[in-house]
């Protein structure tokens, strides 16, 4: 993980207030400790779930809603604070300082608000962007614990000398300790740097001389002691004190990222002091190296010219010859990678592992799919080019790639990709919506005629009428206290029964036989009475808790036919505001996409002009070195053709006119 990622993982740590961030121990003994936070609204905890799967793009668009929707209503300073670090991880830098300019208040803690201070400022140098990172750092209150107020001095030291601000950056060089080695040696070069750019040697030596053997065995130690050795032993040679720069030199590895600009200084050393003959020596190892390397195309003129030096012009014609061939062939080279890169093949290059991957043509915002989620190390500035594609111009354009103008352009030119691919799928997600929504149409038009024949067939009514009939009657039944009203089925056709025998009993004469069975019948008549008299009350009660139920279930059907009444008339309109909306969303996504393929053309052909600027400069050296060549041969040529009329050997020492200039530092 590269610094600028650590840290800005650091700042999306230290501004997001998170839930149970650091225990109360730890706050009472660590003023740099986040306040315990406890999650009281769920959407903040629904978007902490994005959030802390690396996934801050959802995370983002979730807390958007969220807040437009006011629904983290305990949550919404800690919401906006994360909402600036989560800007910052998706490289918009001014919205991210603008939240931070207003939530970084005296009410946060003055040790994560100075943190996060350091880790924008680290962000906005990561850019390039050396004043707002100034500003930042002088925005930090107090002092800092040991680690951190160490990175923050060495920061602004760095934004200093990138401003040219050399006097500054080494008086606050002088006085910086660091805890680290690395942070100590990173320190200590740029020092010496910033005091070698000012002129002075003799402050800058020490320094650069105790960087270049110090103890290292961590490869980018190793590296840095090199660029120190390479450093000091360059202001040597410029300084004319050739032997002192040999010893500087001779300490850079021979398979380092810096061992061609040492293997040329070194060769100068020795030209300094007339002995070419070991000039050759490192000038013709580095003839064997990479064409491609700008230090050995270089050597290509310093090899023939020291062959000059020493009375050897055939061996010099040789390697001019050598030199010529391999300068147009290295400029046919450049013209290739030149065509293919405005042809748009290098970006295709580029990203081809990882934007154009298997994997990542997935990506984009389904809420189902967790997995096509990309996460922060896809976008924003925590992305960084890892590989470059093994093609002749990547050669060249190794430099450029390094350079904080082409990663971020490169990043910015990334998440337009991302956002393409996101918003197409946004886009085929509207025209689901929109089958959703023609589904839904084509269901209502099916059972709108049913619908219309219950609405129209009067049933609710008559219910309602049956219900009003039924509760009279069992009021009538109640008052008059009609025991036979409710009756059982049997006790009813017996109660018919004796109704009937009593009314036949009746037209009968009064003789002792009838009147007997007019006695046995009025017996009969009254058990019955008595039994239904006795259950009266039970099942008039129970007739009154049924026709209540039936109130119930009436009202319900009552509530239920005004809502389908309802939903009958505002069907339609709710399926057309919803289309209508998904119509404007699309034209809306569609409007971003041409915003966004204008954007990604601008930007492609900003990356492509870097490029091509970087591969034209080399052009243009190529072209200045081959004519250099081509004089210094016609100059050989020229004084052979004299020696050869006079019948004299040419003049001793006897050099091209023009001579390779002095080495870069």
């Amino acid at each position: 993980m590269t610094l600028a990622r650590a840290a800005c993982l650091w700042v999306l740590a230290a501004v997001a207030l998170l839930a149970a961030a650091a225990p109360a121990a730890a706050r009472l003994h660590d003023p740099e400790a986040l306040p315990e936070v406890r999650i009281q609204d769920l959407p903040y905890g629904d978007m902490l779930f994005y959030y802390y799967q690396g996934k801050d793009f959802e995370a983002a668009t979730r807390l958007l809603a969220y807040q437009h929707w006011q629904q983290m209503p305990h949550h919404e300073a800690d919401a906006r604070l994360l909402l600036g670090g989560l800007y910052l991880s998706l490289g918009m830098y001014d919205r991210a300082n603008q939240a931070f300019q207003e939530l970084l208040t005296r009410d946060v803690p003055t040790g994560v608000r100075n943190r996060a201070w350091l880790y924008l400022a680290q962000a906005l140098y990561a850019r390039g962007q050396y004043a707002e990172a100034e500003r930042d750092l002088v925005r930090i209150s107090e002092r800092m614990s040991p680690h951190l107020e160490s990175q923050k001095e060495l920061l602004l030291a760095n934004v200093w000398m990138r401003e040219g601000r050399f006097d500054q950056a080494s008086q606050l060089l002088e006085r910086w300790r660091g805890a680290q080695q690395g942070w100590t040696a990173y320190a200590r070069l740029n020092l010496g740097i910033a005091l070698v750019r000012q002129g002075r040697l003799a402050e800058a030596a020490p320094i650069l001389h105790s960087v270049g053997t110090m103890y290292a065995l961590a490869p980018e130690m190793l590296a840095v002691k090199d660029r120190a050795n390479l450093t000091l032993g360059v202001a040597y040679l410029q300084a004319k004190q050739s032997a002192l720069a040999r010893e500087a030199l001779d300490r850079v590895r021979l398979d380092g990222p810096f061992s061609d600009e040492a293997l040329l200084a070194d060769g100068w050393a020795d030209a300094a002091d007339g002995n070419y003959r070991a000039a050759l020596t490192p000038w013709l190892a580095l003839h064997g190296r990479s064409p491609l390397d700008a230090a050995v195309q270089e050597a290509d003129l310093t090899v023939p010219y020291a062959f000059v030096q020493l009375r050897a012009p055939g061996q010099a014609v040789q390697y001019y010859k050598t030199a010529l061939s391999s300068y147009d062939a290295a400029s046919a080279q450049i013209d290739g990678a030149i065509a293919r890169i405005r042809g748009g093949s290098l970006l295709a290059q580029l990203l081809a592992r990882d934007a154009d991957g298997p994997t990542a043509s997935s990506a984009g915002n389904d809420p189902l799919d967790d997995d096509a989620l990309p996460d922060r190390l896809d976008y924003g500035w925590f992305w960084q080019l890892a590989r470059v594609p093994d093609d002749p111009e990547s050669h060249y354009l190794y430099t450029v790639f390094a350079e904080p103008d082409f990663q971020e352009a490169l990043r910015n030119y990334r998440d337009l990709k991302l956002m393409q691919r996101m918003l197409g799928q946004w886009s085929t997600s509207m025209d689901a919506f929109q089958q959703m929504i023609a589904a839904r149409q084509q269901a209502f038009a099916e059972r709108l005629p049913k619908v219309d024949a219950l609405l129209t067939s009067g049933a609710l009514g008559a219910l309602q009428q049956r219900h009003a009939a039924l509760a009279s009657r069992l009021a009538q039944v109640a008052g008059a206290r009609d025991v036979a009203a409710l009756a059982t089925g049997q006790e009813r056709a017996q109660w018919e029964r004796v109704l009937g025998a009593q009314a036949k009993l009746a037209r009968d004469p009064d003789t002792p036989a009838y009147a007997k069975l007019r006695e046995r019948l009025r017996l009969v008549r009254g058990v019955l009475l008595y039994q239904m008299d006795q259950e009266f009350a039970a099942r008039l009660r129970h007739e009154q808790v049924q026709l209540r139920a039936v109130d119930v279930a009436l009202a319900q059907a009552q509530a239920r036919w005004a809502g389908l009444e309802s939903s009958r008339q505002g069907a339609r309109a709710a399926t057309g505001d919803f289309a209508q909306r998904v119509s404007a969303l699309q034209q809306r996504i569609g409007d971003l996409q041409v915003r966004l393929a204008a954007a990604e053309t601008a930007q492609s052909g900003a990356l492509a002009a870097l490029a091509v600027r970087s591969l034209e400069q080399r052009k243009k050296r190529l072209l200045s070195y081959r004519v250099q060549a081509q004089f210094a041969l016609a100059t050989i040529y020229d004084q052979a053709a004299h020696a050869g009329d006079s019948g004299a050997a040419a003049p001793d020492g006897a050099s091209p006119a023009a001579v390779p200039g002095t080495p870069r530092s």
